[in-house]
């Protein structure tokens, strides 16, 4: 949030009333809540905290000089001896219809999870929460790149775990002529730590990835109608395997569900898919490399009469959006998957693939649900009669 803030926007902030980002209290309080207030801002979007705000409400009361001076005091001690890791507070005195209020602007933490006392909070909505779930500290590290989530260990597999022709494979393709392939090559290549193998290892050469992680497949459903509660359907996969079978069956299927029309082609053209064909494959690799594996859930490929939407788990990471990613822009979650994607399929890496898609097919939507925290690309299909 802007500390140079205007005191109408003040009064409109105020108007508005508490949110995500925004607390009111209407007088000082306790150093521990305060505290874990501000843990919550910075491991969140940042925010404001207004002091002299009648809570959950948008009176202005006020406070005294005396307030403020201990409220300044609480914050120092805060900033300097009680939040790990350090995070820099801007705090701001103001005069609102003659009365005195005092603000503390948090920031958007950039080396998350913050912490007091080993205890780590968010914001959910306009309330704090104690974080004790793995997944969600282990994302906290993610966001700020503290952590890969394809470097991860997979507990209880080993090296008999790897499958040695896909490795094969992969050298081939890159003119690598090696015929022994031992522990040392295979840590080299980021597929083995510590004699168990990474998680992007286990996606692009393990020999049976679902055994180790059986919700990271594609689950694919075509629906009659276009109710995602619909009890009929065309054709319903579990699509299981490495990334690159995952993509394959997964376009497989997509091109078997969706229609081929003449498009202005002659009687004897076989026909063009009724969605861009280049569209599909950019945003199929974009949700198996780019998506959230922090989080247990599959991706979803899901064909109705009017649209296919494509759907993977996780928002868009940091700060990046929607209108950052149509031009082209990237923020990279999964480093060593991009590194084995752009040498065994179709994908460059650069993080144009969206605006790629968009080139190819205009009418696509994309969603960042960051409360559901999940990504949906939908893309309408042709209305045939």
């Amino acid at each position: 949030m802007d500390t140079t803030i205007t005191n109408i926007e003040i009064i409109d902030l105020i108007r508005a009333g508490e949110n995500s980002t925004v607390e009111f209290k209407q007088e000082t309080i306790h150093q521990e809540s305060l505290l874990q207030e501000m843990v919550a801002f910075a491991n969140t979007e940042g925010g404001v905290i207004i002091f002299g705000i009648e809570d959950n409400a948008d009176n202005i009361i006020g406070l005294t000089k005396l307030q403020v001076d201990e409220l300044d005091k609480k914050i120092s001690n805060i900033t300097n001896d009680l939040i790990k890791p350090f995070l820099q507070i801007i705090t701001k005195t103001v005069i609102i219809q003659d009365k005195l209020l005092f603000m503390v602007f948090i920031p958007k933490g950039v080396n998350k999870p913050y912490n007091t006392k080993g205890a780590i909070y968010v914001r959910q909505g306009s309330t704090k929460r104690a974080l004790t779930d793995k997944d969600e500290i282990l994302r906290l590290y993610q966001s700020s790149g503290n952590l890969y989530a394809d470097e991860m260990l997979i507990e209880n597999s080993s090296i008999e775990d790897v499958n040695l022709d896909r490795v094969h494979a992969y050298l081939s393709k890159q003119k690598k002529d090696i015929e022994i392939i031992d522990e040392r090559l295979l840590v080299n290549l980021g597929i083995v730590k510590s004699s168990k193998l990474t998680l992007g290892g286990l996606v692009f050469f393990g020999k049976n990835p679902q055994q180790y992680k059986p919700v990271f497949v594609i689950k694919a459903v075509s629906f009659f109608g276009n109710k995602i509660g619909g009890t009929d359907y065309r054709d319903s996969i579990d699509v299981e395997g490495t990334i690159p079978e995952l993509f394959d069956t997964g376009m497989h299927f997509l091109k078997n569900n969706l229609t081929h029309t003449q498009q202005g082609q002659n009687f004897n053209s076989t026909g063009k898919l009724e969605i861009s064909e280049i569209a599909l494959e950019e945003l199929l690799q974009n949700a198996l490399i780019h998506r959230d594996y922090l989080k247990n859930s599959p991706i979803r490929l899901l064909v109705f009469d009017n649209r296919v939407e494509i759907i993977s788990p996780g928002k868009l990471p940091n700060s990046l959006t929607i209108e950052n990613i149509k031009m082209g822009n990237a923020v990279v979650r999964n480093n060593l998957m991009v590194s084995y994607c752009s040498k065994i399929m179709n994908y460059r890496g650069l993080g144009s693939g969206v605006s790629r898609a968009l080139d190819e097919q205009p009418n696509i939507e994309l969603i960042n649900d960051k409360e559901g925290e999940q990504f949906t690309v939908i893309i309408p299909r042709l209305e045939i009669e």
